[in-house]
This record gives structure tokens, C-alpha cells and sequence, in this order.
């Protein structure tokens, strides 16, 4: 294997082990400015020299780096403060969602928090261990791709390869430092648009709360000339169907993050295909050694992205199907529980259905980091196959949500009562209308 990343193994004499010549290699002057560059994009420094060392053990997904790096993409659009008039808006909202929600779902309600409304940075700190938990498992498998693909090369080489083993520490540290810093920039750009703590749609608060952020929710009813009181109900009406729902599915957690997994334990590298890949960059000027922006660009954007493989691509079929299942639940419980007690749903609806066919959360995270695209098709579709189960038993909407296993596959949205049928016992099928 060649030297074109840049790893070169340390010579027998030490000539080129910048610790031993120097010390630490953070104080040694003619690495600082890199140090400070890599930093700056988020990279684990320590961990890189472990690795370099070979003192590094797997790499690891730093939450400091993700928090730090989304406190200060978040800092560039600025935020406001709480006051006490967005407070009481928002309790009110959430107080009138509740009791309209307790007609649409068997799901019981979790109360209304004292703290109901929160700010930008205050969001980021309350779902960072959720973000950490579902992105650690790309990173577990890439560590995985990593060393079998140094073993590969290793044994293609019939001799052993000086310092080889520490590539594999170098390149994984390297990566985790890119995906942390793409998680946090995602992260504090959500941050700017989220309109509250489940307006993601995925179960990252534990345990499951509700509040909204009053300075995002101006932003996303600005323009629409609807009444703010009708916008907070609207949007508390989402966040309380959502919290009910993940409140009552311990293990969905869980499966979202088995599925990543599934997607990781297929990520495999291919030394030769990214060797061609840079050359190729480094031709084109597009990739640049010397420019930690251009290294990052090149990894960030898909440059490197190792080949998906036959079970990767069912993992993230399986990924987007619960995703749109979540989705297009909260959306008709939120249609069951307003009926006609808000005069402009329907353009709320339709606003954030545009919303979210342009600038979904779940959207922005996860074609960051694995590529999915959520389909507003999907979408759609989830929410007709729970409209129709739903116009037959509220219950029966509710009982698929008791496990995994109940849940529907692509292939049943088309025909719901049957697939409804299909999961009750022949002496319950009287318990179906």
C-alpha cells in the first residue's frame, strides 16, 4: 500500500517521530498551525497522536466535539432569550394540545413541564446524548471496516508493513472526528429551525418531554398570516403526540439504533478505490494536503464514501419506512385531535408538509451521515394507512406500536385493513371495528 495519505510509518532511528524529537507534537512549533487548523474543524488531536503513536484504542465519537462544534454553528445565527409572555403563550398552547390529544390516542398523557419553553442552546443540550447514541454505531462500524480492511492488505502483501496497523487507528480517529463535526454543524443548524424537542421526530429525550422553542416558532409562522395563538396549538399538538408516542415505546430507541448498526456493520473500505479517488482530487486541485478545509470537504461530501452494500441498503430501507411510520403517525393524530376546532389546519398541514419535504430534521441528519433520503411519498402513505386503521378503532392505531414486529412494511400500505387483519387473532376479529 502506498503513502499517498500522508501516513508515513515511523524509520527505525526515529528520524521521523516528531515526538521523540520534540516532545509532544501539540507544542512542537512546526505542527502548531496544523494542530490549530485540524482543531478547528473539529478533529480529537489526542487521539489522532494516539493513534499515530499506535497507543490509540478504537476511535471513539467525542461528544465535546459535537457539542462544541454545534454551540458555535449555532453562535453565527445568534438566539434570544425565554421571557415570561413566550412561557405562559406556550403553556397555554400545551394546555389546550393535551385535552384535544386525550380524544385521539389511547397513549396517556405525560403532564405539562413547568419549563414548556426553551431556547436554541437549551435544545442542543437536552438531545446531545440522543444524537451521540443513534450516530455511535456508524462509527463502531467504521472502526470494524477499518482494521479488516488493513488485514486484507496486510495479508495481500505476504510481508509485514511497518507501522500498517496504525493506519487503521489513524484513518478511523480521523473519520470520527469528520462525522462528529458534520453531527454538530447539523446539529446546530437544526437548532436554528427545530420549533421544539420533538419536532425532530425521533425519541432523543430521555425521558420523553415536551417544549417548544418560542424564537423558532415565530420563524416558522412568519409570512403565514395565521393567528400565533393557532400556530402554538398546532405545534404543541405535535409535540405532545410525539412524546406520547415515544413515552409508550420503550424499545423504539433501541431499534433505531440496531438498524444504524446494521448499516455500520456493512460499511467496508477499500484502500485501492480511495487511493484512486484522491489521486484523482489531487489532480483536479480539489483535494489539497495542505488545506484541512479542502480534507474535509472531500470527506464530508462523499468523496471517500465507501460502496453500500445489499444489507446496508436494506437497513436504510428499514430506517426510512419507521421514520415515515413515526411521521405520518403524529401527523393524522395531530388531524384527530384538532377535527375542526382550528380554522386554519389545513394550511398548517400543508405548511409543514412543505417544510418538510424541503427541510426535514430527520432528512438533514441522516442524508449527512448515511445518505438516506426520507421520501415525502412515504411519508404520505404512512399517514393514509393510519388515517384508514384509525377510522376503523383509535386502539387498533395504537396497539401496532406494542412492538416491532407488528409494524407495517412498504408492501402493506396499500391495503391496511388487511394488513390490520392479519395481526389480530381470529377471536379478537370481532374487536376490529
Amino acid at each position: 500500500m502506498s503513502g499517498n495519505f500522508g501516513f508515513v510509518p515511523p524509520s527505525d532511528d526515529g528520524s521521523n517521530n516528531s515526538e521523540n524529537e520534540d516532545g509532544n507534537p501539540e507544542d512542537n512549533p512546526h505542527f502548531a498551525e496544523i494542530f490549530k487548523q485540524f482543531s478547528g474543524m473539529g478533529l480529537d488531536i489526542k487521539s489522532l497522536i494516539a493513534s499515530l503513536s499506535g497507543s490509540g484504542t478504537a476511535a471513539n465519537l467525542s461528544r465535546d466535539v459535537i457539542r462544541d462544534i454545534s454551540r458555535k454553528t449555532l453562535s453565527a445565527h445568534g438566539e434570544l432569550p425565554v421571557g415570561l409572555t413566550d412561557l405562559n403563550q406556550i403553556h397555554e398552547a400545551f394546555t389546550i394540545a393535551d385535552l384535544w390529544v386525550d380524544g385521539a390516542t389511547t397513549f396517556p398523557s405525560l403532564g405539562i413541564p413547568e419549563n414548556c419553553a426553551m431556547g436554541r442552546g437549551e435544545w442542543i443540550a437536552a438531545s446531545l446524548t440522543g444524537w451521540h447514541e443513534l450516530a455511535k454505531p456508524l462509527i463502531d462500524g467504521l472502526s470494524e471496516g477499518m482494521a479488516n480492511a488493513i488485514t486484507t492488505e496486510t495479508n495481500a502483501a505476504e510481508m509485514p508493513i511497518p507501522g500498517i496497523g496504525n493506519i487503521a487507528g489513524v484513518m478511523s480517529t480521523f473519520m470520527s472526528s469528520m462525522i462528529a463535526t458534520q453531527l454538530g454543524q447539523t446539529i446546530g443548524n437544526l437548532a436554528t429551525t427545530l420549533t421544539g424537542a420533538n419536532d425532530v421526530a425521533l425519541p432523543l429525550l430521555k425521558p420523553a418531554r415536551t417544549f417548544l422553542i418560542p424564537q423558532n416558532v415565530a420563524k416558522w409562522s412568519d409570512g403565514l398570516e395565521i393567528p400565533e395563538a393557532e400556530v402554538r396549538i398546532f405545534l404543541a399538538l405535535r409535540e405532545i403526540s410525539a412524546a406520547r408516542l415515544f413515552a409508550n415505546t420503550p424499545w423504539l430507541t433501541q431499534y433505531l439504533e440496531s438498524t444504524i448498526t446494521a448499516y455500520g456493520k456493512g460499511i467496508q473500505i477499500d484502500f485501492s478505490a480511495i487511493q484512486e479517488q484522491a489521486q484523482e482530487a489531487l489532480a483536479s486541485g480539489e483535494l489539497d494536503p495542505a488545506n484541512p478545509e479542502s480534507i474535509s470537504h472531500a470527506l464530508t461530501s462523499g468523496m471517500f464514501t465507501p460502496g453500500e452494500t445489499q444489507a446496508q441498503s436494506n437497513a436504510l430501507a428499514k430506517l426510512e419506512m419507521v421514520l415515515a411510520l413515526i411521521e405520518g403517525w403524529i401527523d393524522q393524530v395531530v388531524v384527530d385531535a384538532a377535527g375542526d376546532r382550528l380554522p386554519s389546519l389545513l394550511k398548517l398541514r400543508e405548511t409543514q408538509t412543505r417544510r418538510r419535504a424541503t427541510q426535514s430534521p430527520t432528512q438533514q441528519l441522516f442524508a449527512a451521515l448515511v445518505g438516506l433520503e426520507v421520501s415525502p411519498r412515504t411519508a404520505r402513505e404512512c399517514a393514509t394507512f393510519w388515517r384508514e386503521i384509525g377510522e376503523l378503532k383509535a386502539e387498533n392505531r395504537d396497539r401496532l406500536w406494542e412492538d416491532a414486529v407488528l409494524l407495517p412494511e412498504q408492501n402493506d400500505l396499500a391495503d391496511p385493513i388487511k394488513f390490520l387483519k392479519s395481526t389480530i387473532v381470529p377471536d379478537d376479529l370481532s374487536g376490529l371495528i
